[in-house]
C-alpha cells in the first residue's frame, strides 16, 4: 500500500505540472540531479579540456631572453622577429617558435677535441688529427690545430638559408686554413701563427658571407703549430742544420763587414799617398826645371859669376855632410903615417 500510496502521489504531481498540450516543464530537482550525473560521469572530459587550455595558455605566451631573437614561423613560413621581452603568439600548430643566441659565442675545434669533467678539462690532439695534418708551400707537412669562435649576426640566414650551417663552417674553415697555410713555409707556419689566423679568418668570412649563413667570425686562434711526432728527429735536425749555416753565414757577413772596410780603406789611404807623393814629385821636378832655367839664364849673363857662384853653394851644401875634414895642400907630402888617412871617412885635397 505504501508502494501505491507513493506512485499515486507522483502521478498527481505529474498532472499538475503539465501545462498546455500535456507538455510537463523541467524542474529544478531533475536539472540539479542531471548535472551531478553529467559531472560524475564527464570528470576526464573536463580534465582534458583544462590541460588543453593550459597547453594554449602556454603555447600562446612567451619570453625571449636578452641575449636571444625570437623567430616566428606560420605554418613554416617566416613572418617576423621578435626582440627580447614578453610576446604573444598563436598557438602551437599554427605559429612556431625559435629563440637564436646572437650574442653567445660558439666555439669549434680543429684537430683536438676537449673534454669537460667535473675537475678539470683535458686536450686531445689525437682526435680529429686529419684536419690538422696540412702540406705547407715547401712541401712539408705541419700539424695545424685552430680554434673558431663566432656568433650568429643574421638568424633568418643562419636557420633557414642553409642546411647544416654548422657542418658547412666546419668545411670552409678547414678549406680556408689549407689554403693560407700551403702558401707558407714550414717556418713560418710554426713562427707566424698569428698573421695565419688573421688572413683565414678574412678568407673564411667572405666565404661564409657568400653562402649567406649569417655566421661572424670573431676570432681564429691557432694552437701549437709542429710537425708529425715519426718526423720531428728529422725536423729538428734540419733546424739544427739551418741554425749552423746561418750561423756561419751570419759569422762570414760579419767578418765580411770588418775585413772589406778596412781593406778598401788602406786601398783608399795607399792611393791618396800615391797620389801625394805623385804630385809632391812633380811639383819638385817642376820647380827643379824651373830653378835650372833660372840658373840657366843667369848662366848665359855672366857665366864666371855664375859658376863660380854655383861652385861656391854645392860645397856648402856638401862640406857640411861630410863630417871631419883635413885641408892639405897638395905640395904637402909623407902625411900617412901621422894621420892614417885610410881610416878616416873623408879627406879633401
Amino acid at each position: 500500500m505504501s508502494w501505491d500510496w507513493e506512485k499515486l502521489q507522483q502521478q498527481n504531481r505529474q498532472h499538475r505540472q503539465q501545462g498546455p498540450g500535456g507538455v510537463v516543464p523541467p524542474q529544478m530537482d531533475d536539472l540539479m540531479e542531471k548535472l551531478k550525473n553529467f559531472k560524475f560521469s564527464s570528470g576526464p572530459f573536463i580534465i582534458i579540456m583544462i590541460v588543453a587550455a593550459i597547453f594554449l595558455a602556454t603555447s600562446m605566451i612567451y619570453t625571449v631572453g636578452v641575449d636571444e631573437v625570437g623567430v616566428v614561423q606560420l605554418f613554416g613560413k617566416y613572418v617576423r622577429t621578435s626582440s627580447p621581452g614578453l610576446h604573444f603568439k598563436l598557438p602551437a600548430g599554427i605559429e612556431r617558435l625559435t629563440k637564436v643566441r646572437i650574442r653567445h659565442v660558439y666555439k669549434e675545434e680543429f684537430g683536438f677535441k676537449t673534454v669537460m669533467t667535473t675537475s678539470s678539462k683535458l686536450t686531445s690532439e689525437n682526435e680529429n688529427m686529419n684536419e690538422s695534418l696540412m702540406l705547407t708551400g715547401d712541401l712539408n707537412v705541419a700539424l695545424v690545430p685552430w680554434i673558431v669562435q663566432y656568433k650568429i649576426k643574421d638568424p633568418y640566414n643562419y636557420l633557414f638559408k642553409v642546411e647544416n650551417v654548422t657542418d658547412l663552417l666546419r668545411d670552409l674553415s678547414e678549406a680556408s686554413m689549407r689554403l693560407v697555410v700551403g702558401d707558407r713555409s714550414i717556418d713560418e707556419v710554426i713562427s707566424k701563427r698569428e698573421e695565419i689566423a688573421i688572413e683565414s679568418r678574412e678568407v673564411l668570412q667572405k666565404e661564409l658571407d657568400h653562402a649567406e649563413t649569417g655566421i661572424l667570425i670573431t676570432t681564429i686562434e691557432m694552437k701549437k703549430t709542429n710537425v708529425p711526432v715519426p718526423v720531428q728527429s728529422a725536423f729538428n735536425e734540419v733546424n739544427q742544420a739551418t741554425q749552423e749555416k746561418e750561423k756561419m753565414i751570419y759569422q762570414a757577413k760579419e767578418d765580411y763587414n770588418k775585413a772589406i772596410p778596412a781593406a778598401k780603406g788602406e786601398a783608399e789611404r795607399t792611393i791618396r799617398a800615391a797620389e801625394g807623393y805623385a804630385m809632391d814629385r812633380v811639383n819638385r821636378a817642376e820647380g827643379d826645371a824651373k830653378r835650372f832655367v833660372a840658373l840657366y839664364e843667369e848662366y848665359v849673363k855672366a857665366k864666371d859669376v855664375t859658376k863660380r857662384r854655383i861652385y861656391l853653394e854645392m860645397l856648402k851644401e856638401l862640406l857640411p855632410k861630410l863630417g871631419q875634414k883635413y885641408i892639405i895642400d897638395s905640395d904637402q907630402k909623407n902625411v900617412l903615417p901621422f894621420l892614417n888617412i885610410g881610416k878616416e871617412s873623408g879627406v879633401v885635397k
